[in-house]
């Protein structure tokens, strides 16, 4: 339903015109009486309707009736907040998008994930698994863990997400000539080998398992984690990746005596999962005293927050 306003206010008159195709049901012209209502019955195209009781009365939600003074042959006609004066008819107010305004004007973004426009106004929206912030515009995390409403059960291992949560089975690895233990949720350890049994001293020591959750597009380089020795029997410890898994994205370095850190060297695009294996090697006189694998797994999220 289309308007055409020749005056908004007492005894002036609002014209309504429907599109094409649609056709007028009611009085075509209304009056705005003494008692500050419309005079007739409230005009609509087809089966839509709207309903005033005030004067001046909203077009619709996105076009409202200016706010006129007349002074010294001249007429002055403002807007409520959220709105602008029409460039076609100074006495009708435009809603003003603000999402696209802001987007076309100032750097950055209003929201951090979703602007939605509204009559007057405008308001945030998150994607599920994260809360609206305090401030109506960034987005949180919602630690579905932490909260227990995950719907993991109780033998798999809950990893929080951004955006959601994972439901992971922790199982100890099957390897030729040694036997493993879960020592904890995220821990096998090897059972003792036989004296000789070189082929079960030379599989890993130990076992961890190590879940990650990042954001997409993560800057880069950057130290996901880092990994130690408690204490060492050898003269050198050495640290890398395990195969090819990971090669691509990731790189193990040195860190200390001790220590050595997992860095993402280039950015991942999610959603995405990655798995890569990491080796700590214990060395006496170049002779292998044990290793230590650490099976890492990283969770990217859809969005970069």
């Amino acid at each position: 339903l289309t308007l055409k306003f020749t005056h908004i206010f007492l005894d002036h008159q609002v014209h309504f015109l429907c599109s094409p195709g649609f056709q007028l049901m009611g009085p075509e012209t209304r009056v705005c009486l003494d008692s500050q209502n419309w005079s007739g019955a409230q005009p609509s195209c087809k089966s839509s309707s709207s309903s005033s009781s005030h004067c001046p009365t909203s077009i619709s939600t996105h076009v409202r009736a200016s706010r006129c003074i007349e002074f010294l042959d001249s007429t002055h006609c403002t807007c409520e907040q959220g709105y602008s004066i029409s460039s076609h008819n100074s006495t009708l107010c435009t809603d003003i998008d603000e999402c696209e305004l802001f987007r076309r004007t100032r750097p950055g973004r209003l929201c951090l994930h979703t602007c939605v426009n509204t009559a007057g106004s405008f308001h945030c929206e998150c994607p599920a698994g994260y809360s609206l912030g305090r401030d109506s515009r960034s987005c949180h995390d919602i630690d579905e863990c932490a909260r227990a409403t995950h719907n993991c059960s109780s033998e798999q291992v809950c990893v929080n997400t951004y955006g959601g949560h994972r439901c992971v089975e922790v199982d100890c690895p099957r390897i030729r000539n040694a036997t493993y233990i879960k020592t904890s949720p995220l821990r096998c350890d090897r059972n003792p080998c036989i004296q000789g049994d070189n082929a079960c001293f030379q599989a890993p020591v130990s076992i961890n398992f190590h879940f990650m959750s990042v954001v997409s597009n993560m800057s880069t380089p950057t130290v996901l984690f880092r990994l130690s020795a408690a204490r060492i029997l050898g003269d050198t410890l050495r640290f890398g990746l395990l195969g090819n898994r990971g090669v691509q994205h990731f790189s193990v370095q040195r860190s200390g005596r001790l220590t050595g850190q997992l860095v993402l060297v280039n950015a991942v695009q999610g959603p995405a999962t990655l798995e890569l294996d990491i080796e700590m090697s214990e060395m006496e006189r170049r002779v292998l005293l044990g290793r230590y694998v650490t099976k890492v797994t990283l969770f990217v999220s859809p969005y970069n927050f």
